[in-house]
């Protein structure tokens, strides 16, 4: 009798400890709730939800900003779980408000703009309409690769330098992928594999931690490493070590070339395993500022890494996956806690906590329009993930 309780105990452990940490349903409810706030805000669709301002306004940006394809990505992922016909009517509109900078070739982030937005749209409805506006948007994108650099530019100028590229830049390669399937253009995939491999040599250091900026000169020659938006030029700015991770996982992804898997393992475990990582697992905004354990954190870039190694997790085996899987869960646990997500308030976003540009005193501890849908990207993930494993 005793051995039969034993194993029946055992048998409900194992069962618990399989169960979901998170309630994706609850969270979704909740975040639908907060966007509908939100698209009640916003009406007018030449300005996009950027962030709060410190007199409690809101941040507003025109569509050539940098990050206006989030919010209808953000739409677009509430309408993939909810299939709440508001939604999908709301990104559609939030999805053409971009639809002009297709033309624009100032900028290295057309993947944040066009593919987040109108690539999620592609997705959950085949619109035939939006195809073209993407192939056009990566050509645009493809015009600020050099061959003879062997990079996609990033700014057009950074303190003098004419040929700044930041890490960043990793992450609008999921965009020319998808055009070279979709197109048949091979240059798009080759300039991609390209500049991740010249990424991969140049921007990491031994502890795999990433540079912000790295300076070339017109034949590819590193001639500078800075950051922008990070604490030093020799610190590991939080948010650009989640988006190198994320890009790396990206890379194999497409290519399947084992140096990208193990360049994303690399960084991966930098991140998960930093001494200055707080219990929560929510970085500072740089993993080496010296006002640790008082300096803010960045929920966006926790946000960014979780969504990253919910992927990663699948492409290893064993432990690795466990663990990879294991702090992501974890991850999405802090940010669903009231200390992170908002179910009310905050001018209706979603996370707070998330630092833009601490150099420059710009959106400091403060909801950011990326953190939200870096965060209902992880959560989607991790309903796929948990769903496959019961």
């Amino acid at each position: 009798m005793k051995h039969t309780l034993l194993i029946l105990l055992l048998a409900c452990a194992v069962v618990a400890t399989a169960q979901p940490k998170i309630d994706v349903d609850k969270q979704m409810k909740l975040s639908l709730h907060q966007y509908k706030g939100l698209l009640t805000e916003f009406t007018d669709t030449t300005l996009f939800p950027q962030s709060v301002n410190p007199d409690g306004t809101y941040k507003k940006m025109k569509s050539e900003w940098w990050c206006t394809g989030f919010f209808g990505g953000s739409l677009w992922y509430l309408y993939e779980y909810t299939k709440d016909p508001a939604m999908k009517a709301a990104a559609e509109k939030w999805t053409l408000a971009v639809k002009k900078e297709q033309y624009n070739t100032g900028t290295h982030d057309l993947g944040f703009m066009l593919y987040c937005s109108f690539g999620n749209g592609l997705r959950l409805t085949n619109n035939p309409a939006y195809k073209p506006i993407l192939l056009t948007g990566a050509q645009s994108l493809s015009t600020r690769f050099n061959p003879k650099v062997g990079v996609i530019k990033s700014w057009n100028d950074f303190h003098g330098y004419k040929y700044p590229v930041i890490i960043d830049n990793m992450m609008n390669l999921e965009f020319l992928f998808w055009a070279a399937k979709a197109s048949g253009n091979k240059k798009f995939y080759d300039l991609s594999v390209t500049h991740a491999d010249n990424t991969l040599k140049n921007h990491y250091r031994p502890d795999y931690s990433s540079y912000h900026v790295l300076c070339y000169d017109s034949v590819g020659n590193v001639i500078a490493r800075k950051t922008a938006q990070g604490f030093a030029d020799e610190s590991a700015w939080a948010r650009g070590q989640a988006w190198g991770l994320y890009g790396y996982v990206v890379m194999f992804r497409e290519t399947k070339d084992k140096k990208y898997l193990d360049q994303a393992v690399h960084i991966a475990d930098f991140f998960t395993h930093h001494p200055n990582l707080p219990n929560d697992k929510i970085p500072y905004w740089d993993f080496n500022s010296t006002e640790i354990p008082n300096d803010v954190r960045d929920a966006s870039s926790a946000a960014i890494a979780a969504s990253a190694l919910l992927e990663l997790s699948g492409y290893v085996k064993g432990e690795k996956s466990k663990a990879y899987f294991t702090f992501a869960e974890d991850v999405l646990q802090s940010l669903s806690s009231p200390e992170y997500f908002a179910p009310e308030g905050n001018h209706y976003f979603l996370l707070k906590h998330s630092t833009g540009h601490k150099p420059a005193k710009s959106e400091i501890d403060t909801p950011i329009i990326y953190a939200d849908y870096y965060y209902l990207e992880g959560l989607l993930r991790y309903n796929k993930i948990t769903k496959k494993k019961k």
